[in-house]
């Protein structure tokens, strides 16, 4: 419960820091949201925000507005609008997210092997059972 908050803190922080300037903490996780689950809703982005769709819809139409997402409509469901990444987004995210990795890596550089070993071994573990957990959710 300490450890996660404060890893998560660090990445959005580095993230930012490799980001335009004007893109915020909500918008860099609903780039990384869509790039996980393309085709996403507009309530699933507010609900992984954890925030009003209409908070939500404000957050996607600056990332609309800046050429980083697209909007349709779902042809099945004139209400929903299907939301994914432009070519530039994903672009955008990808470069944030590897520059980011390569900090990380610096951090972790003086680690043992051993260490090294650890770390992998219990995340790899830790997202297998939290993505099991998702699952049957």
């Amino acid at each position: 419960m300490d450890t996660i908050p404060l890893l998560m803190r660090f990445i959005r922080t580095d993230m930012r820091t490799h980001s335009p300037d004007s893109i915020s903490i909500p918008q860099l996780r609903s780039l990384a949201f869509l790039k996980r689950r393309p085709g996403a809703s507009l309530s699933e982005v507010a609900d992984h925000l954890g925030v009003t769709c209409a908070t939500a819809s404000t957050t996607i139409e600056r990332l609309v507005q800046r050429l980083l997402v697209q909007r349709t409509d779902n042809p099945q469901e004139r209400r929903r609008v299907v939301l994914n990444l432009t070519p530039e987004g994903k672009q955008m995210l990808e470069q944030s997210q590897e520059k980011t990795r390569g900090h990380i890596a610096e951090i972790l550089q003086d680690l043992t092997p051993e260490q090294i070993s650890h770390i992998e071994h219990s995340l790899t573990l830790l997202k297998k059972v939290f993505e099991e957990t998702e699952l049957s959710t």
